[in-house]
């Protein structure tokens, strides 16, 4: 793939699986998530997924906790060289929010700030902005790739016409392109990746890194009753899938782990592998067993008939 070649210049193979950073500082102390990090990259995990705003969203918190904290993991362990990190920009807090040459430009400089390196592997505008001249926004992005403070380009929570616009503006100009997406997209999650935007991907060659792969953690089967939401943090984000379509998944996923001898969220991240244009599902971990079982998910193959099962029990078409 493009993005591939692009993510290659850092000597550097994509892994299938990406390290969602959006729980550190957050649900992973600073203990917790050295540790995770050990266990992903001893374990062959390469590629790290945060942003400039995580976890603004928590009280106390005011955003760039996340990539701090790897920063400092990575300076500790000496490690930047074994890795490939992707950020965003885009959503931060006040005026350095959206997409203007501005917010890029001052975001760039504190991600890389914060994550202790003079460059990112792939730089993500987090939400479009379509209050800034999209003509502003990807010639900013392509001054980074210049400068040599971007290796690759992506977007996120764009849709397929967005996206084209884009693209076209940026071969028209001869600049640095996205050359990959970050959408919502899972079992629970279909319709807003499938169609369009997914066909565009394929016929364009653009690698896709969809976040919420375990829909906030529903598709690892532990979540299966308002008594199991109970003192959760995720808890409102989980509540929606405890419908038919839900239950429904849930019990194809536990036929298949019994038949492959695997759990749910390995399963479910199976079938996320097997998608047309999928380079890697984020997945993010609060221990070293959860980043050990999801890293063995990456190893699972289904047959047709196992992904044809999952794909009719998430079949959201007729809702």
């Amino acid at each position: 793939m493009t993005a591939e070649r692009a993510l290659g210049r850092s000597g550097l193979k994509a892994p299938p699986m990406m390290l969602g950073g959006n729980v550190f500082g957050w649900t992973a102390n600073r203990d917790a998530t050295f540790a995770v990090l050990d266990a992903y990259v001893a374990g062959g995990g390469r590629l790290i997924d945060t942003a400039d705003m995580y976890s603004s969203w928590i009280p106390g918190l005011q955003g760039g906790e996340s990539e701090t904290l790897i920063g400092e993991w990575i300076a500790s362990r000496q490690s930047r060289d074994k890795l490939m990190i992707a950020t965003k920009v885009g959503r931060a807090a006040g005026d350095l929010g959206g997409l203007s040459r501005r917010a890029i430009m001052a975001g760039i400089d504190g991600s890389l700030r914060r994550l202790q390196t003079d460059y990112v592997d792939i730089y993500f505008a987090h939400l479009d902005d379509m209050g800034t001249p999209l003509e502003e926004t990807v010639e900013a992005f392509g001054a980074l790739v210049k400068a040599g403070k971007v290796r690759a380009l992506g977007a996120s929570h764009y849709d397929a016409a967005r996206l084209a616009e884009a693209r076209a503006m940026t071969d028209a100009a001869g600049i640095a392109r996205y050359d990959l997406l970050q959408p919502l997209y899972n079992l629970m999650a279909r319709p807003a990746f499938e169609g369009p935007l997914q066909d565009y991907c394929v016929t364009h060659d653009i690698a896709v890194t969809p976040f919420w792969a375990l829909a906030s953690g529903f598709l690892s089967g532990k979540y299966r009753s308002e008594a199991d939401l109970a003192g959760h943090a995720r808890a409102e984000e989980v509540r929606p899938y405890l419908t038919p379509l839900g239950m429904g998944v849930l019990a194809a996923l536990d036929q298949v782990a019994a038949e492959t001898g695997t759990n749910c969220a390995q399963v479910a991240l199976a079938w996320l592998n097997s998608r047309p244009a999928i380079l890697a599902p984020i997945v993010s971990a609060t221990n070293a067993r959860q980043v050990a079982d999801l890293l063995a998910a990456m190893r699972l193959s289904l047959t047709p008939a196992q992904i044809a099962l999952l794909d009719a029990a998430s079949d959201q078409s007729a809702i």
